[in-house]
């Protein structure tokens, strides 16, 4: 059976910064409770450039910044100010509603670098949307990681290959980065039945192996969406590869407007008013913001 694939499309997140957006879409809103998943870069970034993002709001999700190169300066209402560096798993909680800004960092400004990561929305429990915000930081070293035969994996988010990462969720998730030499090959975790999986191909063009041993080609920058309860095993060609692996318990759909998500649509509405009236945080020392969209919520 051939491989289920969504395909990215192109998002201009302002100053010509642009990602390949493969969730949502019109097909598929989530892969457990990932609702957004967007990948930048490689890119490298010029000293003019304009890829700042201003203080912005969000409620009802969590954010997830992972970065393969480059640095962000991550500041947020809850008084987290963080460096954001390759390796690290940077996770924000809005929950009833948090304020954040994406910098690039003072020391290289004037400077040229280079910029590649991902950046990842997870929806909350119905029952903890509005929980209070909070910001977790993992640093590389202390993301778990192991390796077999050629097979490298550090677990980002959740529990696989008998490691579980640091970083606390209010639901089950799965992130799992993977480094695969050429030839070697991994079992992937998560095919118990109930849990959603995915996997993204930054480089290389690794196969996908079920029970049936059928081997089915995974094209690099589009989102495979596996089939529950299946056994896989990924293996890599004649090149490298590297892959990422999301998943875990679907939560339901959701309503998603501009950088709100709600399972009801008042609550979308009372935030777009708070966000008006500058009522849903403040960043010390920012005085910019992003207002909202023109094309208000229509509550459907």
């Amino acid at each position: 059976m051939p491989l289920d694939l969504l395909s990215p499309h192109i998002k201009d997140l302002g100053g010509g910064f642009t990602v390949r957006r493969l969730l949502p879409a019109a097909r598929r809103q989530a892969v457990g409770p990932f609702l957004f998943f967007d990948h930048f870069g490689p890119l490298q970034v010029q000293p003019a450039d304009q890829h700042d993002v201003r203080p912005h709001p969000h409620i009802g999700l969590a954010t997830v910044t992972y970065l393969f190169d480059g640095a962000m300066l991550h500041h947020d209402s809850t008084g987290a100010r963080q460096r954001i560096e390759p390796g690290a798993v940077n996770w924000m909680t809005a929950g009833r509603g948090v304020v954040h800004s994406e910098r690039r960092p003072p020391d290289l400004a004037g400077r040229s670098y280079g910029l590649h990561g991902l950046q990842l929305w997870v929806a909350l429990p119905e029952a903890q949307e509005d929980v209070e915000p909070s910001f977790q930081h993992v640093a590389a070293a202390d993301v778990p990681a192991a390796g077999a035969d050629g097979a490298q994996w550090r677990v980002l988010v959740g529990q696989a290959h008998g490691l579980q990462s640091p970083v606390a969720t209010l639901s089950e998730t799965l992130f799992v980065d993977y480094r695969l030499a050429p030839g070697s090959a991994v079992q992937l975790p998560g095919g118990d039945t109930g849990i959603q999986r995915a996997l993204y191909v930054l480089h290389g063009t690794p196969w996908l192996r079920g029970a049936d041993r059928r081997a089915r080609g995974v094209p690099p920058q589009q989102l495979a969406l596996l089939a529950d309860g299946e056994a896989l095993q990924l293996q890599a060609g004649d090149d490298p590869v590297r892959v990422v692996l999301v998943g875990g318990v679907p939560l339901g759909r959701r309503l998603i407007w501009w950088n709100f998500v709600a399972s009801r649509p008042g609550v979308i509405e009372r935030a777009a008013q708070a966000w008006e009236h500058d009522a849903l945080g403040h960043l010390d020392g920012e005085t910019e913001r992003i207002p909202l969209p023109e094309a208000r919520w229509r509550g459907d």
